[in-house]
């Protein structure tokens, strides 16, 4: 059928073929007719999982195949939403080792952009946790690849956002959590110095901050940090230490209608962290939350995409290493506040060491905001992508949506090696998204 193929940033917008296939025989009959991509729930923001020619929507096979409770091991298609995944497990004490920002994704989708969460540095990206995958090649054979068997796939494959094949099935290592409720400390740092040193020093598991892109001067990269670790029984008042995974649901809010352009301005954006800042400076200090609260807030806001009016957003994340975060950050706090076209949703999050084919995670601090798209924001990412190039940094491609093929070979050198590989294997007739084709991967 035919599709208006957008990501969750709603830019750009393509039209083409979508595909809803129920089992590997009618995936099988489509490669070969032309270039096709592999799409989860679509929220990659820009257009990693749109192919004009042909995208296959795998929601359909979303089928839970097994699951070891000795050793948490689940196997399942690769269709399969992490929120059903919590709401079967996390009463039995298991939760996902490692989670993007939002519950609304599918395994296959996780694993092809090899998702980080807030625990990066103590626990790896979703790759680490992955023990196979069976992938659909361009000839239809199914294989199946592990870090031990068909390892060269398999690490391709992780992070390779579906340019190898078609994620079928995978086996997933949860781990086990001794309650559904997480022991929050929110932590005011006035400066990015201050913020990097709270990182720094954290012991907890997860640790991520919200800060102010418009702060400037001895207010540049203000922030409040969000450390976390999952709460134990003793840490629940009695009435919830007795029944540790029994989570109240929230009620989900909708954004009814696309805002007005004039509605996102300097001057509402300043507003807005000028008094996030204020509520959570009341808020420091230490508490207990749900899970799905400290994992997705904005889970809670049903289409929040749709704040940044019809033309939609663009969301910049970018990587840059340990030993130039500092000056990186600065340089492009320092840009985006002289723009003024700074963002609602500032995240900044520590990554740990990793080495891999075309994942995103380096040793360093990764930087994602979100910008309505405009002529001014797309002018301001490509002076970002400028200061991202010169302190060594890259971008993460389930984020991108308008990068150029020049920009993402320079800061990313292992994507030739990446594009080289999967054409040998013969894969590059027969995979291929909006993106890989605008970026010449």
């Amino acid at each position: 059928m035919r599709a208006n193929l957008s990501g969750w940033g709603r830019f750009p917008r393509l039209a083409g073929d979508l595909h809803r296939p129920r089992d590997a025989a009618a995936i099988r009959a489509l490669i070969g007719q032309g270039p096709v991509i592999a799409r989860g729930n679509g929220r990659s923001y820009g257009d990693a999982a749109a192919q004009p020619k042909g995208t296959i929507d795998m929601r359909g096979m979303a089928h839970m195949l097994s699951f070891d409770a000795e050793t948490g091991v689940l196997e399942a298609e690769t269709g399969v939403m992490l929120g059903d995944v919590i709401a079967a497990f996390l009463p039995r004490g298991w939760f996902p080792p490692v989670t993007p920002g939002t519950k609304f994704v599918t395994l296959g989708g996780m694993i092809a952009a090899d998702v980080h969460g807030k625990n990066h540095r103590r626990d790896g990206s979703i790759g680490r946790h992955v023990d196979w995958v069976d992938v659909m090649g361009p000839d239809g054979t199914v294989r199946r690849a592990s870090a031990r068997d068909n390892s060269d796939l398999f690490a391709r494959t992780v992070g390779g956002m579906g340019l190898t094949g078609v994620i079928l099935r995978a086996a997933l290592r949860l781990m086990p959590v001794p309650s559904g409720w997480i022991r929050q400390e929110t932590v005011a740092a006035s400066n990015l110095t201050e913020a990097m040193d709270i990182f720094e020093t954290a012991t907890t598991r997860y640790s991520v901050a919200w800060f102010d892109c418009l702060g400037r001067g001895e207010a540049l990269g203000r922030s409040l940090v969000m450390l976390g670790d999952h709460a134990e029984p003793q840490d629940l008042r009695d009435v919830r230490r007795a029944a540790p995974y029994d989570v109240p649901v929230r009620r989900a809010r909708r954004v009814p209608l696309d805002a007005p352009g004039f509605v996102l301005n300097r001057h509402t954006l300043r507003a807005f962290n000028r008094l996030y800042y204020a509520a959570g400076m009341k808020k420091r200090g230490h508490s207990v939350v749900d899970w799905d609260s400290y994992f997705y807030p904005l889970d809670a806001i049903r289409d929040w995409n749709r704040i940044y009016g019809r033309r939609g957003f663009a969301q910049y994340q970018v990587v840059l290493p340990l030993a130039a975060s500092h000056a990186g950050l600065t340089a492009l706090l320092g840009a985006i506040s002289d723009a003024g076209q700074g963002s609602f949703l500032a995240v900044l999050k520590r990554l740990g060491a990793q080495d891999s084919p075309l994942s995103f995670p380096m040793e360093g601090y990764t930087l994602a905001l979100d910008f309505p798209v405009s002529e001014a924001a797309l002018r301001l990412l490509d002076q970002l992508d400028a200061i991202t190039l010169a302190h060594g940094g890259r971008h993460y491609l389930a984020k991108d949506s308008r990068l150029s093929p020049e920009t993402f070979h320079r800061a990313d050198p292992r994507a030739a090696v990446f594009a080289r590989a999967r054409a040998e294997e013969g894969c590059g007739g027969a995979f291929a998204s909006a993106q890989s084709e605008r970026l010449k991967i």
